[in-house]
């Protein structure tokens, strides 16, 4: 299994820089879900840059698994993707191309995608056996696995956490993108989830909470994995919708955006890109 190096913060902050750029392309090639995806940037860099232990382009069954439960950002996780090479960037020009695999949800015929999403609430559950499955043959494998905050109302979560407590899967983390937004009102304003730290230790549950922007923080928050045997970790990730781009940060408006050309010059130039050039690398 591959060493995991930290990569140093610039390198970070950098590769995420080129994954927004990318999500931005995305959301004028049809639109995508773009408030969503850019939240949770920062943490798909960090983890495939410094945190999950992966063979080649992921194919050994000894690695580390991620599942990308909050589907709808899966542009973000395309983008990580192609920048750790799971693919060509250039596929990500394909987006929503009629029998092309980068879409809306996750999908297996993307390298480097474990499992479809789209459903919310679903996909903790599918970790959760694959988590069973690594402790019955003795596996070293960590299991992650990405929430949108949500995706918390589903009771289908709350079960599983029980499940996993139940089944001491202490290699299981479970990382919430915690933006505080849903579809277009405020989490707080729908059903409210705070205080949410005590929620998840109310399941038995190790909850470190982190500023999910901040890499010095990441690097705090994902330390040791796994912490405690037999209690799954949660992290859980204060961010920011539409993270990155100043005029959409924070707006419920912008939970899904269909750019003009003309927008998505505009939105590259506040990622300080270059229309017709690349973030370095």
């Amino acid at each position: 299994m591959d060493s995991i190096s930290l990569f140093p913060v610039r390198v970070r902050e950098q590769f995420a820089l080129r994954a927004r750029e990318e999500v931005i392309r995305m959301a004028s090639r049809g639109g995508c879900f773009v408030g969503a995806a850019l939240s949770c940037v920062d943490l798909l860099a960090h983890l495939y840059l410094s945190v999950l232990r992966l063979e080649g382009q992921g194919a050994s069954p000894d690695r580390d698994y991620l599942f990308f439960s909050k589907g709808h950002g899966v542009p973000a996780l395309y983008a990580v993707l192609a920048g750790r090479g799971f693919f060509p960037r250039e596929r990500l020009g394909m987006h929503l191309t009629l029998g092309e695999g980068i879409y809306w949800h996750p999908s297996r015929a993307v390298p480097g995608v474990e499992f479809h999403s789209g459903s919310l609430g679903h996909l903790l559950a599918v970790a959760i056996g694959v988590a069973i499955d690594i402790r019955l043959r003795g596996g070293a494998n960590r299991v992650f696995v990405i929430l949108g905050d949500g995706e918390l109302d589903e009771g289908s979560i709350w079960e599983g956490l029980l499940v996993a407590r139940a089944q001491r899967l202490g290699h299981l983390i479970v990382v919430v993108d915690r933006n505080a937004m849903q579809a277009n009102l405020p989490t707080e304003e729908l059903v409210p989830l705070e205080p949410l730290v005590a929620k998840f230790q109310a399941f038995g549950c190790v909850v470190r909470e982190t500023d999910g922007h901040d890499f010095g923080a990441l690097e705090t928050a994902f330390a040791d994995l796994p912490c405690q045997e037999g209690r799954p970790v949660v992290v859980v990730a204060r961010t920011v919708r539409g993270k990155g781009v100043p005029s959409m940060e924070g707006r419920a408006d912008r939970w899904f955006a269909r750019l003009s050309e003309r927008e998505a010059t505009q939105v590259l130039a506040e990622l300080d890109v270059v229309p017709g050039s690349s973030a370095e690398t």
